[in-house]
């Protein structure tokens, strides 16, 4: 559907709405099905307001607040350049599965190509201190899926998230940065190189109000937006209180699928994963298992140029990623490969060398082999 130009009185009172200090996204909800629109709410009796939403603070949109203005004409101006857009709740680009929610945003500001938010989404996410071996399986699982046309969404954060994003921008379908700040705000800062390529080949959203600095308090809004987003959360690597463990009870409440990946005993990133899978989460050693659900949706998309011309990485084949999650992160010899796969040691030590060029693997002086840690 052909998105209309904006009207900018038309956003303003959206954005009025949105901002309105005490009235929040349900009684924003209350509101807009008592009159109609955002107009009509902001035309509306103070005694009008206050009865539709039962609260009082209901009048400050009538009497309007220096700071909200000061947010409005903020937006408004981010919003003229070329790559910045205001979507408003009745938008067509708007995501249809947010509007599925309890309390949609009533305005989000997106930076980046809007078209991702019309595309199937899977989440990605995880545990911020997580393990080398976290991080890769966030990037691999996440390639996988956007090569397989899902858009994959995750919260910018280190460990996990990062590694998603990473992986999704080699993948072809793109992938959506769902922040806890003003989406002119970077966090954590290190992020600022990974954040300008997911805004040229996805999407960075927030429902924050510009500049918005990070605070603890915002990051379940930010991950109930994740989880509205896609319809499955794949959880790699989390503690048993974590804001993945979050996100992924707040999809269970959506009715979106969970799933998670298991890990060892010993390692308290496998807790919280384990724990989901006890709840009832799907348990997943491979992006087939999250696949499957959906079977008739498989398909294929090209990656973008740069990973097409990058390294060989971006056209490894499936043995090689299969071989990739037997070796693991500690060294094994190849002739316990070749036995525990059943593959030839002529083509294991072909997929080897192409892996060892490709910078997945590295090999130690004794002959053994084991997957490179993540850059960066």
């Amino acid at each position: 559907m052909e998105r209309p130009p904006p009207d900018q009185d038309t956003l303003a009172a959206w954005l009025r709405l949105a901002f309105a200090p005490g009235i929040g996204p349900v009684g924003a909800q209350r509101l807009l099905t008592h009159f109609g629109s955002p107009a009509a709410v902001l035309g509306a009796a103070p005694s009008d307001l206050i009865q539709a939403t039962g609260h009082p603070r209901a009048q400050a949109l009538f009497t309007g607040d220096a700071r909200t203005d000061a947010h409005i004409e903020r937006s408004l101006n981010w919003a003229q350049a070329g790559d910045h857009h205001l979507i408003t709740l009745d938008d067509p680009a708007y995501p249809a599965s947010l509007r599925e929610l309890p309390d949609p945003p009533l305005v989000l500001h997106v930076a980046g190509r809007i078209e991702v938010l019309r595309g199937r989404t899977l989440a990605v996410v995880g545990a911020r201190n997580a393990t080398a071996g976290g991080i890769d399986n966030a990037r691999s699982f996440a390639r996988e899926l956007s090569g397989a046309g899902w858009v994959v969404a995750s919260g910018l954060a280190l460990g996990v998230d990062a590694g998603a994003h990473e992986g999704a921008l080699e993948g072809g379908a793109g992938t959506v940065a769902v922040v806890g700040t003003g989406v002119d705000i970077v966090y954590p800062s290190r992020h600022l190189r990974l954040a300008e390529r997911i805004a040229a080949d996805g999407a960075l959203i927030s429902e924050l109000p510009l500049g918005t600095a990070p605070q603890p308090g915002l990051f379940p809004r930010r991950n109930r937006l994740i989880a509205g987003l896609s319809r499955g959360v794949v959880v790699i690597e989390a503690a048993l209180r974590s804001g993945s463990l979050i996100t992924a009870r707040l999809a269970a409440d959506f009715g979106r699928d969970v799933f998670a990946l298991p890990g060892s005993i010993h390692s308290p990133l496998a807790r919280g994963c384990h724990a989901l899978i006890r709840q009832g989460a799907r348990l997943v050693e491979s992006v087939d298992d999250i696949l499957s659900e959906w079977p008739s949706e498989a398909r294929h998309v090209a990656r973008p140029a740069a990973a097409r011309n990058g390294p060989v990485e971006a056209v490894v084949s499936a043995l090689s990623r299969r071989l990739l999650r037997a070796i693991g992160h500690q060294p094994v010899l190849p002739d316990t490969l070749a036995q525990q796969l059943g593959i030839a040691p002529g083509e294991l030590s072909a997929q080897l060398v192409l892996l060892e060029i490709n910078g997945q693997l590295q090999r130690h002086p004794d002959g053994r082999v084991a997957r490179s840690a993540p850059s960066g």
